[in-house]
């Protein structure tokens, strides 16, 4: 019973670090706004977010594995799948707003310019999609721990 309060605790917080920082990618990735600060910023704001993702799905995994349900019950269920593959998604998203943000990094330390105001208003809604399927997933979530989908 504890391991599953800590599993469900620690994977909350993974969430909601996930969140917060996508957010903060969100609210940095504006063209008006954009300085090398900002650039440095928006490596390491991506950076944590990845982390934070990668703790998501660990500590799910924990969940599915280590928790009182058991493994069977899970993966039986398409919702599970359903979360998963929205996971899946976002995470084949945020891959090209990472590598824009490495190589504007890259460039501004290079002594080069900012990104153009229209490739990073391209990489904001990219972020902005990410932000759209996330929510998606706790949604699914809900329904899973009531039994649905089976």
């Amino acid at each position: 019973m504890i391991l599953e309060a800590v599993l469900a605790y620690v994977h909350l917080l993974a969430i909601l670090t996930l969140v917060v920082f996508l957010a903060s990618e969100a609210a940095l990735c504006r063209p008006e706004w954009m300085n090398p600060t900002i650039v440095d910023r928006l490596v390491t704001v991506d950076r944590i977010y990845g982390i934070a993702a990668g703790a998501v799905l660990v500590t799910g995994l924990l969940r599915v594995y280590l928790g009182m349900k058991g493994s069977a019950w899970y993966w039986g269920n398409w919702l599970l799948h359903l979360k998963l593959g929205l996971f899946v998604l976002a995470g084949l998203v945020s891959i090209v707003p990472t590598l824009r943000y490495i190589r504007w990094q890259k460039a501004v330390r290079a002594g080069g310019g900012l990104p153009a105001a229209a490739e990073v208003r391209a990489t904001r809604k990219l972020v902005m999609v990410q932000a759209h399927i996330i929510p998606l997933i706790p949604l699914a979530a809900v329904f899973l721990a009531r039994g649905f989908g089976h």
